[in-house]
């Protein structure tokens, strides 16, 4: 009962890092670039505030990707 419990934890613990790995591999999709915003305050809700705010960073685009819902810009490669 006990390699039961410690082996689910286990998986638990493995699953959580590769979802996290997966949040800050930055995606480059069609030649279009994504970087985390460093201005972009909070949990990310709406879209357009997002875009609003990458492109006061000087990026054309932004949108809000992910389980945590971070603010993601976007730029041509």
């Amino acid at each position: 009962m006990g390699f039961t419990k410690k082996a689910s934890v286990l998986l638990l613990l493995l699953l959580s890092l590769l979802l996290i790995a997966s949040e800050e591999m930055v995606a480059v999709e069609g030649r279009t670039c994504e970087s985390a915003s460093t201005r972009f305050k909070g949990t990310c809700v709406r879209s357009s505030n997002c875009a609003s705010v990458c492109q006061g960073e000087g990026f054309p685009d932004g949108k809000c990707e992910g389980v945590r819902r971070r603010c993601m810009c976007r730029k041509p490669c």
